[in-house]
């Protein structure tokens, strides 16, 4: 098979694939944060220590109650998600009359506590998670050998992510939830509780940063820092996609991973700083983001 550009296809779909898998990630977790965002108007500082307690919860489950990868993929975001609703309930809540910097200083101290506190118990190095059997081995596609979790990653991520747009922007719950960030007391007139929605809103929101991380657990190493280390990237995602835009997120995170994918093969000093580039870029032109709208 010819080169392009000098480059291997191997070499180049191989990241290809890899930025897709990053692309993957990063449209569930400015997913989560757009619809937190859009719904509670909070910069959730804490999503990415969130998709980290979301890992250790699979590799806690596995490691002392036996419970395999498919349970966890349903219960560990079950569990940050009711985390994220008393987090809600007992603190954030509290915030929602103030200042956006006050909700950001407390997910952010939020995030420094729970990584401090799995720091503590499990130290920095990171702590394996078996891929499934069913899920093991790969295909050979020819021009490039595809790893069958990949694959799973990109296809489970694509439809969380599609399922979750369709539900807010196509669905009558998602139409109440949109109308509430507009005017809350007209949509709470109606007889709907606005604020267990918003509370419900948090823990769905928080749940696709638990389900993210069990998704990375068996790709990436689970430890302490693996959420820090993704959401500064994730919060350039959302802002290039638009704040509180859904699709934005979806699109964009998919587009960044591929374009990473695309700078290590062509440019590899850059790969690290090109999404803040396009940040910079998009900025300067469309400051509200690529899908979001001007407030």
């Amino acid at each position: 098979m010819f080169e392009f550009l000098g480059v291997p296809p191997q070499a180049l779909f191989g990241q290809l694939l890899l930025g897709l898998i990053n692309g993957s990630f990063y449209a569930l977790l400015s997913l989560g944060l757009a619809v937190i965002f859009g719904m509670l108007n909070v910069i959730n500082f804490a999503h990415g220590a969130l998709y980290m307690v979301g890992a250790f919860t699979a590799w806690l489950m596995l490691q002392y109650l036996g419970i395999g990868y498919w349970p966890a993929l349903i219960l560990a975001p079950l569990v940050v998600g009711l985390f994220g609703i008393i987090l809600e309930k007992t603190m954030l809540s509290r915030l929602y009359k103030l200042d956006h910097l006050y909700g950001l200083l407390l997910t952010f101290g939020l995030a420094l506590i729970l990584e401090g506190m799995f720091r503590h118990w499990y130290g920095a190095s990171g702590q394996p998670y078996r891929i499934p059997d069913a899920l093991q081995g790969g295909r050979n596609l020819g021009f490039m050998f595809l790893p069958n979790y990949r694959g799973w990653v990109v296809v489970a991520s694509l439809v969380v992510c599609l399922g979750t747009w369709y539900a807010i922007e196509r669905t009558r719950l998602g139409a109440y939830l949109r109308a509430a960030t507009e005017n809350p007391v007209l949509v709470q007139a109606f007889g709907i509780n606005v604020p267990r929605m918003i509370t419900l809103t948090y823990g769905f929101g928080v749940a696709l940063a638990g389900f993210a991380g069990v998704l990375a657990a068996p790709i990436y190493q689970v430890n302490p820092l693996m959420g820090s280390n993704l959401i500064i990237v994730v919060f350039a995602v959302v802002v290039i996609g638009g704040m509180g835009s859904i699709m934005g997120a979806i699109v964009t995170g998919f587009a960044l991973g591929l374009l990473e994918g695309l700078t290590k093969v062509f440019y590899p000093e850059a790969s690290n700083i090109v999404v803040f580039v396009v940040m910079a870029v998009v900025l300067l032109i469309k400051p509200a983001g690529l899908f979001g709208r001007e407030r």
